[in-house]
């Protein structure tokens, strides 16, 4: 890609750093968590099949977590999560489980001081930058 106007600078500012180009090959809702190599992404718009849109790489969200005995207090404030994309939820493992294990994504960390209760079905995650 080529930017315009560009002569005579090393390296000129381009797109705000929260906000990156995105085309998916198939239609992205909004909100949708989008994996991007190691890093996550999430949309704030609706993005058509091959059209360039945006996805969001920095900010807070509230992201859906497990539910059940035990699954809140797995994500206490500041806890280091990642996202499964199997089951679409936001884990503290850093992995399946599996043998061999399959990584799942580093997503950033736990963004509210109380721990989500166990029937929370969402919790808030300041998103790795």
């Amino acid at each position: 890609m080529s930017y315009p106007n560009m002569a005579g600078f090393q390296a000129p500012f381009v797109i705000d750093e929260g906000i990156i180009p995105y085309t998916p090959s198939a239609f992205t809702a909004a909100g949708t968590v989008v994996v991007i190599g190691t890093h996550i992404g999430i949309t704030k718009l609706d993005i058509p099949a091959n059209t360039l849109g945006e996805v969001h790489v920095k900010g807070v969200y509230a992201m859906p977590k497990a539910t059940g005995a035990g699954s809140g207090a797995a994500l206490a404030f500041g806890t280091d999560v990642y996202w499964d994309a199997t089951d679409g939820i936001v884990t503290a493992t850093a992995n399946n489980g599996a043998t061999p294990p399959v990584p799942y994504t580093y997503l950033g960390w736990i963004a509210q001081q109380a721990a989500p209760a166990d029937a929370d079905t969402n919790v808030l995650v300041k998103l790795h930058q």
